[in-house]
């Protein structure tokens, strides 16, 4: 009788494979990712490796001892004070209690404060109540305190910016100015994080956080450098992390560049030295989570993806893992069984810094 053993859809759906169909998977996954990167295979050795993982009984895994990554947090409190469809649990707290449960009960390396809107644009009217929460955070904690929100140069766009949408721009065939006007709101975005870090700063916080980088395209992606790239000039030794928000950028643009590089159809592997050029400590890897495949699927191409980044990053590789991303399923709430699957092979075939 064939052994089957129980994992998942992209979806979250549990489903049963046998080991050489989760191993077909894993090739499958690894094949697309190498054909768009242009990236190596893995190799058998390390195909048999993900094999393993997958078929392992326990309905959690963890690393090997020795292995232990350290994990950075983004969105900070709101997974405990905000709703359930945001990944929260909706319990009424505080962001300092939220901090210091996260310090004290769940055993967190780092921890990030950030706004309920969780883009850099709107805390500008809100500035001061975030640096007196980031006063009082680090007076009451001994981790190390972020501060994070999204790049989000959407925000930027009429009706809720002053500038006009490129999208309605480009549909009337108006390229040349929906090309303007992402310009200038990635100036906009670079001037508005760059003042609200310096106010941050100047309360006490121990870095940035820069979520999603690229959300909004290449322009997302040219105003979060310059952002970077600012601030390490500004503060020579602030700790910045860029975590992307897909593993291609997107070319809404086409023709913005940093460093002499176009940034438009950017892999993880090429998104890594730019972000380390401008000046970030950390470079956060995404690969996206097709939910109509198996989680082998999702993960032998996320793996494949992430350990070329890992290679041609000068800096630590913080693979974002979560819901849809990382090789682990698309749910609001992933199971354990995949999370920890999936994050025990980013650090032991991708050979992650850190999650």
């Amino acid at each position: 009788m064939t052994t089957e053993y129980t994992t998942r859809m992209g979806d979250g759906q549990r489903i049963l494979m046998t080991r050489e169909q989760i191993l077909a998977d894993l090739k499958e996954g690894m094949a697309d990712a190498a054909d768009l990167g242009e990236i190596p295979d893995l190799s058998e050795d390390e195909l048999d490796k993900l094999v393993d993982i997958i078929a392992m009984p326990a309905r959690m895994v963890g690393v090997e001892p020795g292995k232990e990554v350290p994990v950075t947090h983004d969105i900070g409190t709101i997974r405990i004070d905000g709703d359930q469809g945001n990944s929260g649990v909706g319990i009424p707290s505080s962001r300092l209690v939220g901090v210091m449960m996260h310090e004290r009960a769940f055993g967190a390396d780092t921890m990030e404060l950030g706004h309920i809107d969780y883009s850099y644009k709107p805390v500008k009217p809100v500035i001061s109540n975030e640096q007196q929460t980031m006063e009082v955070c680090q007076q009451n904690t001994i981790i190390p305190l972020l501060y994070g929100a999204m790049p989000n140069l959407g925000l930027y766009y009429t009706p809720d910016g002053p500038f006009q949408n490129p999208g309605d721009l480009m549909k009337a065939f108006k390229i040349d100015e929906a090309r303007a006007s992402i310009e200038g709101a990635a100036k906009h975005a670079t001037r508005d994080i760059t003042w609200i870090m310096k106010k941050m700063m100047s309360s006490g916080t121990d870095g940035i956080n820069f979520d999603t980088v690229g959300a909004a395209g290449d322009g997302d992606m040219y105003a979060s450098l310059h952002a970077i790239e600012a601030l390490r000039k500004e503060f020579p030794h602030i700790y910045i992390e860029a975590g992307m928000a897909g593993e291609l950028t997107l070319g809404l643009h086409g023709d913005l560049q940093y460093d002499g590089k176009v940034l438009a159809g950017m892999w993880p592997h090429q998104q890594a030295p730019v972000v380390a050029k401008a000046g970030a400590n950390i470079f956060g890897p995404v690969v996206n989570t097709n939910t109509s495949r198996s989680a082998a699927w999702n993960l032998g191409r996320a793996v494949t993806f992430v350990k070329a980044a890992v290679k041609a990053s000068s800096i630590p590789c913080h693979v974002n893992m979560g819901m849809g991303v990382g090789g682990i399923p698309m749910f609001e709430t992933p199971t354990i069984d995949a999370v920890s699957r999936a994050s025990k092979a980013m650090v032991e075939v991708a050979g992650v810094d850190g999650i």
